[in-house]
């Protein structure tokens, strides 16, 4: 039996989900990036469970989603100028900000740091259900941890089934990247590139940010060197060999645009419009469908590094069972957001 599916836009459901989260269970609920795992921030019982549930490892933190940027002050010390420049021009949205943590937080939540990553998710019925709830929620991604993060209601039920009490289903993710996690602990840099691009921060900061390298002590969700895997091996296409594989093996292939070498046991064009933010949104829902073939490997076709491009490197680049360098990206690369 897979876990309980209602829409998000019933207020019914939405009162049922704020009622499960109240008493200490757990929701898995719609934003703009993936779909979240959510538990009451201030109650560590419940937050056990979402780590439980991911058989998450608990040095890993977890980001604390708000119904609004008024309620900042509930779980972090937001004294800093830039913390306002930025909320008013990125939240709703995705971004989430590292800053100092309040005391009043478990210490599961942040893994025991003294920061905790912020955001205010851009989905209307993820605010809804925070503010229905009366409280922050820590939510990491609803998938077990390290695979390919949950885009539609349909794959967390699939990924988790019964250990979630009740899955409100928003319908696809809009964005389909995880947030872009920047740190303002201290001097302004980028833990994790996301779902919005490096470069309206550094429009929005007047500097250049620069993106911390994997750790195996993370700041903040989605540093590991390995994160975001599909269980077939995957590994990034060198662009320059044009050819499609040959022998017994069945090669998948994860494409930028519609023009490939033929000869692929199966294929997924993550752009047919040639638009970054199209790749960008079916990414994983292509990744989870070549992982459920029974293919001997995956390939795939790197994309430039500009806008939402860096994002998609990254979790190609952590996917990867093989790692190293991308190849240079295709020709012509997939527009850039504007």
């Amino acid at each position: 039996m897979s876990a309980r599916i209602r829409p998000a836009t019933d207020l019914v459901a939405l009162a049922d989900a704020a009622a499960v989260l109240q008493r200490g269970g757990l929701v898995a609920f719609p934003t703009e990036t993936v779909y979240g795992l959510g538990a009451d921030a201030f109650d560590a019982r419940a937050v056990a469970r979402v780590f439980e549930v991911k058989a998450r490892p608990s040095f890993d933190p977890l980001i604390v989603h708000l119904a609004e940027a008024a309620s900042l002050d509930w779980v972090a010390v937001a004294d800093d100028a830039r913390i306002e420049a930025l909320a008013a021009r990125f939240w709703p949205g995705p971004l989430t900000l590292v800053l100092r943590r309040r005391p009043e937080l478990p210490d599961i939540v942040t893994a025991g740091l003294d920061t905790v990553g912020v955001r205010v998710p851009a989905h209307p019925a993820a605010r809804a259900l925070i503010a229905a709830a009366g409280t922050p929620l820590a939510a990491p991604s609803a998938n077990p941890f390290g695979y390919v993060s949950p885009t539609t209601a349909a794959h967390v039920a699939e990924l988790l089934g019964d250990a979630v009490e009740l899955v409100l289903d928003g319908g696809p993710c809009r964005v389909g990247l995880e947030s872009t996690i920047l740190s303002l602990a201290g001097d302004p840099v980028i833990l994790r590139p996301g779902g919005l691009p490096r470069e309206a921060l550094e429009d929005a900061l007047g500097t250049r940010l620069a993106v911390a390298a994997p750790g195996d002590r993370p700041l903040a969700p989605g540093q590991l060197q390995r994160h975001y895997a599909t269980r077939t091996p995957l590994a990034i296409l060198d662009q320059k060999a044009k050819a499609a594989p040959t022998g017994p093996e069945r090669v998948g292939l994860l494409a930028q645009g519609p023009t490939h070498a033929p000869g692929f046991a199966a294929v997924e064009v993550l752009a047919p419009d040639g638009a970054i933010e199209t790749a960008a949104a079916r990414l994983f829902a292509a990744l989870r469908r070549l992982d459920a073939m029974g293919l001997d490997r995956i390939l795939a076709e790197p994309c430039a590094e500009t806008g939402l491009g860096h994002a998609i490197m990254d979790r190609l680049r952590r996917a990867s069972s093989l790692g190293g360098a991308a190849a240079p990206p295709p020709d012509p690369p997939l527009r850039s957001p504007e």
